[in-house]
This record gives structure tokens, C-alpha cells and sequence, in this order.
């Protein structure tokens, strides 16, 4: 299979960006990772390009799949025939959502892995 061409819209540190990334990953697939979070331009672009403001969006051989877990880019990329179905596990779930933490230090423009003395 040739390489289709990947674009992300994802965020620094969030459990559906995560799965997207683990996606990539479990099909080693090159991708353009464009962090919403710490490049404001990113998040522009997404919204012009997706029609909406929901993270993750991940454009795959310029279609846009706007507001997507992980698993719904594996079972897109599966039904089209980009990639193969293997037996490979991922480290995260491909379908969580972002904890509170990593809500709170995004709100506040810190990385999640960040701690802070309160």
C-alpha cells in the first residue's frame, strides 16, 4: 500500500489526540502533527479546513474527518482500504476523552504532565 498523505489537527496532550497519534503509530504511518494548542494558526486552519471548532481532525488524502477519535480514523482508514487490519496493540485507549487535569492545564496554557503547587 502506498503511503497516504496525513494531516492532524490534535492537541498537545488529550485522550482522543492520543488515540489519533496511537493510530498512526499502530500503522506506522507518517503524518503531519499540527498541535492546536501550542500553534493558535493550527487551530484557525482546522476550523477553516474542517467547517468547525471540535478536536481532533485529521484530513487523510484530502478528506476531512472532522471531531474523530482513534477508533473512528482506524475504522475509516480500514473501510477505504488504506491500511490492513493487524493485530497490533495500542498503549491507550483509541476512544477516551481528555482527563480534568489535562483540561485545567490546558485552560491554563501549561502541559499536562505540568504540576502545579496550588
Amino acid at each position: 500500500m502506498s503511503q497516504p498523505e496525513i494531516t492532524t489537527y490534535l492537541k498537545t496532550s488529550c485522550g482522543w489526540s492520543k488515540g489519533v497519534r496511537a493510530v498512526m503509530a499502530k500503522y506506522s504511518l507518517a503524518f503531519t502533527d499540527k498541535d492546536i494548542i501550542q500553534n493558535p494558526a493550527f487551530r484557525f486552519e482546522m476550523e477553516q479546513r474542517s467547517g468547525q471548532s471540535l478536536s481532533p481532525c485529521v484530513e487523510i488524502n484530502g478528506v476531512m474527518l472532522p471531531d474523530i477519535s482513534g477508533e473512528e480514523v482506524e475504522a475509516y482508514m480500514l473501510e477505504k482500504g488504506i491500511v490492513s487490519s493487524t493485530d497490533v496493540k495500542t498503549d491507550v485507549p483509541l476512544n477516551a476523552a481528555c482527563s480534568d487535569a489535562e483540561h485545567a492545564a490546558m485552560a491554563q496554557g501549561m502541559s499536562p504532565g505540568i504540576k502545579m503547587n496550588l
